[in-house]
Order: structure tokens, then C-alpha cells, then sequence
């Protein structure tokens, strides 16, 4: 998902600005003047990667068609304290509606990229790619995902529609790894790769006889994820491992230097912190 869907996009900002004007703007209708124009910009506060400003263009757009987001940054773009990242000019309402639900995706959705990109640069010079996960704020996954894009990382399943990945619970159920990945198998075709979780090594080699495309590594220590990838390689060298769970920022380059290819990272998505960005208006 290199792109925003555009209807999606008005759809969900129309809820947001909904919530947040209710049945109007009773602060703004009472000591602005109609017709007034004004002129505001967005300032970066702190360092970060900007990303967002498609969304935040189109919390305008929503309320006056003709609003429009001069941008001085591109979404993946780092910048300093200090900079402009975008200006817009119109009506003094408009802009004081918007600006609230406008900053807060802005700010959201750079943190996201901000942190993405700090998990991209831990790991630059192996092999190991930073994927997301499906951990997102209900109603924001689209925008999230995209995020983590800006960020230089990598998207994982969108949702449950989006690819077979059987975790421990489906094990449970289906009553071992051989019989979940094989089930997998003869339901979803040959289109459809099988992902399946791990916890041990007899896990592992139960999997990779059953036919499973991906391995997930869930909450290994380096070491020992280490050696199941040595395990996994000279079974089935071209299978594709993945480590999941306790990855931060201090441990992640160890389970990249211990040769997996994917490394997922819920952090990135429901830890982010909002970056700060501030939206300054003037007459004009």
C-alpha cells in the first residue's frame, strides 16, 4: 500500500470532523467575522519525519473544496525544529475548524514515520526488513500503514482478508502445528502463501514439513533465534523467517544480525509518540 485510498481518506476525515464540529464551531461563530480570511502554516517543533500531509490537506478540501496545503516538506521527508513544513490560506473559519483534527493526524501519523524510521536506521546494513502489524487504532489502519511507509518500512497483512498467518490460538484449536499448516494448505490454494508461528524447534521442523512458507520467530531471544534460523536454512534454505515480539529499539539489531528477513514491530503503530507540530493563523 504505496498510496492513500482517496475515497477512504474523505470518508473517515468527514467522521473525524464530524466528532469534532458537531453541530458547529460555537467559539469560532462567535468571535470570528464571516468571510474573514486568514493565513496559518505548520511548524515542526522537534526533529521527525514528516508524514500525513495528504490527510491533513484533506481535512481542508472537506470543509471548502478550494483549500489547499502548500507543502515545504514531502511525506518520508526529515526535518528539523524549526521548519515550515506546510502553509494553507482561506477562510479564518475554515482554518480553525480543521485545525485540530488536521494537527492531530499530522502529528500522529509523523510519529509513526518518525519511529519507523529510527527501527529502519538500527538495522541498516543487514538483510532484515521492519514491517508493521495489525495493532492500529480502530479506524486508522490505512493511515497508519501508510506511516510506516513514509518511514521506510514495510507493511505486513492489512487485515484478517490480507494473507494466512496461524498463530499460537489457531494451533491450539487445530490441534498441532502440522495439522493447522496442512489445513492452511488445502483451503487456500496454491495464490495464498502459509505463515505460521513457531515456538520451539520441533515447532519449526513440524512446519516446514507440512509445507509453511513463512516462519514467525515469536518472542525468541537473539540467541536462540540464531540458531533456528541455522535450523530452518539447512532444511529449507529459501523459507522466509520473520521474529515478532519484544523488539525495541536497543535489541532489535541483534535479531537482524541473527539473519531472520522480516522483523515485525507493534511499537511502531501502538506506541508511537505524537511529534510536535504546532499550526499557527494570522489575518490575511
Amino acid at each position: 500500500m504505496k498510496w492513500l485510498d482517496e475515497g477512504a481518506l474523505f470518508s473517515q476525515i468527514g467522521a473525524f470532523l464530524s466528532e469534532d464540529l458537531g453541530r458547529g464551531d460555537i467559539t469560532t461563530q462567535a468571535t470570528v467575522m464571516r468571510q474573514q480570511r486568514a493565513r496559518g502554516k505548520f511548524l515542526a517543533k522537534e526533529p521527525m519525519v514528516v508524514a500525513g500531509l495528504e490527510a491533513a490537506e484533506a481535512v481542508f478540501s472537506t470543509l471548502d473544496s478550494g483549500q489547499q496545503l502548500e507543502a515545504f516538506a514531502s511525506d518520508g521527508d526529515e526535518v528539523e525544529a524549526g521548519k515550515t513544513i506546510a502553509r494553507t490560506a482561506g477562510f479564518a473559519d475554515v482554518l480553525l475548524g480543521a485545525e485540530r483534527v488536521a494537527l492531530n493526524l499530522l502529528q500522529r501519523l509523523s510519529g509513526i514515520a518518525t519511529l519507523t524510521r529510527q527501527f529502519v536506521k538500527a538495522v541498516e546494513g543487514t538483510e532484515a526488513q521492519i514491517v508493521d502489524t495489525r495493532k492500529t487504532a480502530p479506524g486508522l489502519r490505512m493511515l497508519e500503514k501508510y506511516a510506516v511507509l513514509a518511514g521506510g518500512g514495510r507493511n505486513h497483512r492489512f487485515g484478517l482478508d490480507d494473507g494466512v498467518l496461524i498463530k499460537d490460538n489457531h494451533i491450539a484449536l487445530a490441534g498441532g502445528v502440522a495439522t493447522a499448516v496442512e489445513r492452511a494448505r488445502d483451503a487456500v490454494g496454491h495464490l495464498h502463501k502459509v505463515e505460521v508461528e513457531v515456538a520451539s524447534e520441533r515447532d519449526l521442523r513440524e512446519a516446514i514439513r507440512a509445507g509453511a512458507d513463512i516462519l514467525l520467530l515469536d518472542n525468541q531471544t537473539p540467541e536462540e533465534t540464531a540458531r533456528l534460523v541455522l535450523v530452518a536454512r539447512e532444511l529449507e534454505p529459501g523459507i522466509l523467517l520473520e521474529s515478532s515480539g519484544g523488539i525495541t529499539l536497543a535489541n532489535v539489531r541483534a535479531y537482524a544480525e541473527a539473519g531472520v528477513d522480516l522483523i515485525s514491530v507493534g511499537a511502531l503503530t501502538h506506541s508511537a509518540r505524537a511529534v510536535d507540530i504546532s499550526f499557527k493563523i494570522q489575518p490575511g
